[in-house]
């Protein structure tokens, strides 16, 4: 097989880790991407256990010349880059009343700006190649599933706008651009719950499928949307939920 170069932003936690595994699986080399070198570390394992080689990138995401400078040496040290997984996101948790401006900058800057920085740096690589693949990670509470997250939901939001222009802007190069909208996973994201026996019932009490979803099944999803199956498929939104809610 052809090894390509994939680009996985917060690679260092549960989901970043399974989309980062299962794309080395699929044979990709993958860089891999996150703040956390700790979380990197367990990253690289699991790409060089699937037959993938990765390159650890600790970058900060709010530093927009770091995430240049990590795409050069992408593309200098894996051949190029053919797929971004922008994956990465912050997720604070207050009523809207008690968010302070400077944590909706974070998010915002996270979230949001960083998701336009990668996708810009790898599309001036892409478009010379004439093809590419680009995967947005938003999520479930876009529609209004869960409080005290606006700032969250905001940027999330504005992942599934900016796919869809995105995909318009970028086909006539060749270039796919889809998102992938997660359910509630069993990640470090749910620390953010107070009693987390009762968030899981909750979640269960939400979903068609009464179990949790496992990190593997979303990455498959991704993987689905970077490889050659899709190849006619751009500007969605695939919901991977458990049927909490059915776009």
């Amino acid at each position: 097989m052809v090894r390509s170069g994939a680009f996985v932003t917060g690679a260092g936690g549960a989901l970043g880790r399974a989309i980062a595994g299962r794309l080395a699986a699929d044979g990709w080399d993958v860089a891999v991407l996150d703040v956390d070198s700790a979380g990197l570390a367990a990253t690289v394992e699991d790409v060089e256990k699937a037959g993938g080689r990765a390159l650890p990138l600790t970058v900060d995401l709010r530093d927009a010349d770091a995430i240049e400078a990590a795409f050069n040496r992408a593309e200098t040290e894996l051949g190029g880059v053919a797929a971004l997984v922008n994956n990465a996101a912050i997720y604070p948790a207050r009523p809207f009343l008690d968010v302070p401006l400077t944590e909706y900058d974070d998010v915002v800057t996270v979230n949001q700006r960083a998701y336009w920085v990668a996708a810009q740096s790898a599309a001036r690589r892409m478009v010379p190649a004439g093809s590419g693949a680009i995967v947005n990670i938003t999520s479930l509470t876009v529609h209004g599933a869960l409080p005290d997250l606006a700032a969250y939901v905001s940027t999330k939001g504005a992942g599934v706008a900016f796919t869809r222009a995105l995909a318009r802007e970028l086909g006539p190069h060749g270039i796919r651009v889809n998102a992938v909208s997660p359910g509630a996973f069993p990640t470090a994201a749910e620390e953010i719950h107070a009693d987390p026996e009762a968030y899981t019932q909750f979640v269960l009490d939400q979903q068609a499928l009464k179990r949790r979803g496992r990190p593997e099944e979303l990455a498959a999803v991704v993987a689905f949307l970077i490889g050659s199956d899709s190849s006619f498929v751009t500007g969605q939104c695939i919901e991977v939920n458990g049927g909490w809610v059915m776009a």
